[in-house]
């Protein structure tokens, strides 16, 4: 196994952002027609193509048992919150490069508010 270099081992740290305020309801709406094809957010849910987001909002990258993560999530070092989730969720693949996660990103501000407040409410 080679070391861990410093920067794996640093993480990707967690950005200084303004998070707005969003509504379940429609963040639920938005996880239904962008998100569910591939993640489940139910409790005790099972792993898709990407992890089950249950509990997401202070777990660590990389963590859900079972699910064959990508080393970039794994070293990410991030322990997800609202801020790197509001980053993240613009453009996966630019904010945590080698990710898997196939997805173009939420574009609108109030698409990712939305999201996280959903999110926010599992778990």
């Amino acid at each position: 196994q080679e070391p861990r270099t410093t920067s794996a081992t640093m993480g990707i740290p967690e950005p200084d952002v303004q998070v707005a305020p969003g509504d379940v309801e429609k963040g639920a709406k938005i996880f239904k027609t962008k998100c569910a094809q591939c993640h489940n957010a139910e409790q005790g849910g099972k792993n898709g193509q990407g992890p089950n987001l249950w509990g997401i909002i202070g777990r660590n990258s990389g963590s859900v048992a079972g699910f064959a993560y990508s080393a970039a999530n794994k070293n990410s070092g991030i322990l997800w919150s609202e801020k790197h989730l509001e980053v993240y969720l613009q453009d996966p693949k630019k904010y945590m490069p080698g990710t898997k996660m196939v997805f173009a990103g939420l574009k609108k501000k109030e698409d990712r508010a939305d999201l996280i407040s959903f999110l926010k409410s599992k778990g």
